[in-house]
């Protein structure tokens, strides 16, 4: 069970005690990523994590931050997403000053050094660089592009190289000091300590961040009329596809519903997908699907990896298996499937950094967070009725999208593959 402390700031603090465990992870969510972006600022809250690690007064470069942290033994990173950003640590108990310390250093006292600037500008272009050389990988943007045309949801977190190039110093600090708000901001803390020693220590850590101000609010999603296909042709050894349906947003009732069917779908090696496309019909060696829940859009999608001249052949097949979740899914594997989910989850949560990401998570999305009893019980709930009533609610052939990166013919007639 977690503990809530709203700070005299506005920060929200957060602790789960783990007395069995002899490691503390802290991670620092900040309410901002790449939605929250303007065409012109595309990629800006990624290059502000970047240079979050970089160095401030206290430790000056990068190598003394990542030492401070790997010199104890720990873990130091951070990452950006499209409506969160998150920095994290885990440490051996008895260096959770250390710890707080660092990460506390790194949000309010990076330096944004000109010289640091540009040379991860630099380093961000080559990361765009190595997407796109990615098959994989890229295919994953442009199914994105399909789901969310026009909107920042559909961009690359990391931007592109134009607008990349074009961020100033005066750009970042502005975004930082209009979204890295404590009002703004989350830290989860989860391990061997507890509540009230984690509030005196942070509360102390973070006594002069007193910033607050109303922070923009991000571009809402509507469903709109949009392409259905998007090919890039590569001379690559596989066609690489996604094929993706509008999905659930965060908050939905069936969220949890839908979560389950893409377990029987397309999670794991007993998935359908798995034993249908790859065990039984040998058309593809790596092949998944996903659910993305944002505020107030989400997605499913199946990604595979397959000889081009399969690739009519696998796309067919796929669809076949959306249309037989539309049929009675039977008993044994719906419970199967109910299983997975739980056992994972419960296993994850014997992290602590898993524990923090829980927790930390919900509250800065939501505001509100399930136990994961909660979660649990939700998921013992869900009936094969609803299940298939769900899967005849989303999955409609005029809301299809395919995106494909390799040696794709142009007579090909993908776009008449798209119905269910």
């Amino acid at each position: 069970m977690h503990q809530k402390t709203i700070l005299d700031n506005g920060m929200r603090l957060l602790t789960t005690t783990m007395p069995h465990t002899r490691s503390v992870s802290i991670c620092f969510f900040i309410g901002v990523g790449s939605r929250y972006e303007t065409e012109a600022q595309a990629g800006i809250s990624h290059f502000i994590e970047h240079l979050c690690f970089k160095g401030t007064p206290k430790r000056a470069t990068a190598n003394a931050i990542s030492t401070a942290i790997e010199g104890v033994g720990g873990i130091l990173n951070g990452g950006t997403d499209k409506e969160l950003t998150v920095y994290w640590t885990k440490v051996a108990q008895p260096h959770f000053p250390l710890a707080l310390d660092v990460l506390v250093d790194m949000l309010l006292h990076s330096k944004f050094d000109p010289v640091d600037i540009e040379r991860e500008r630099q380093v961000i272009i080559e990361e765009i660089n190595m997407t796109k050389d990615s098959p994989s990988q890229q295919v994953n943007l442009l199914i994105d592009e399909l789901l969310w045309p026009g909107h920042p949801l559909g961009r690359d977190i990391a931007g592109n190289k134009e607008s990349m190039a074009a961020i100033t110093r005066e750009m970042l600090l502005d975004h930082l000091k209009g979204q890295y708000l404590p009002d703004n901001t989350v830290v989860a803390i989860a391990g061997n300590i507890q509540h009230q020693e984690a509030v005196t220590a942070v509360s102390q850590a973070v006594a002069h961040w007193t910033n607050q101000q109303p922070r923009p609010a991000y571009l809402a999603y509507k469903e709109q009329k949009n392409p259905r296909l998007q090919v890039e042709r590569r001379d690559t050894e596989q066609a690489h596809l996604c094929l993706a349906l509008p999905g659930l947003p965060l908050l939905h009732p069936k969220r949890y519903t839908l979560d389950l069917l893409n377990v029987i779908l397309g999670e794991g090696m007993s998935s359908r997908l798995f034993t249908e496309i790859r065990d039984k019909l040998g058309l593809a060696y790596n092949i998944h699907s996903y659910v993305d829940h944002c505020l107030d859009s989400g997605a499913v999608t199946v990604y595979a990896g397959v000889e081009p001249k399969n690739l009519s052949v696998a796309i067919k097949a796929i669809l076949e298996q959306f249309a037989q979740l539309k049929e009675p899914i039977p008993e044994s594997e719906v419970s199967k499937a109910k299983e997975l989910v739980k056992g994972r989850l419960l296993l994850r949560m014997e992290d602590t950094r898993s524990v923090v990401g829980w927790m930390g998570g919900q509250e800065v999305l939501t505001g509100d967070i399930l136990t994961v009893d909660q979660v649990v019980s939700i998921i013992d709930a869900v009936t094969d009725v609803e299940l298939k009533q769900l899967a005849q609610e989303l999955l409609v052939g005029k809301h299809l999208r395919l995106a494909v990166v390799g040696p794709v013919t142009e007579d090909e007639p993908l776009a008449d593959l798209l119905k269910l």
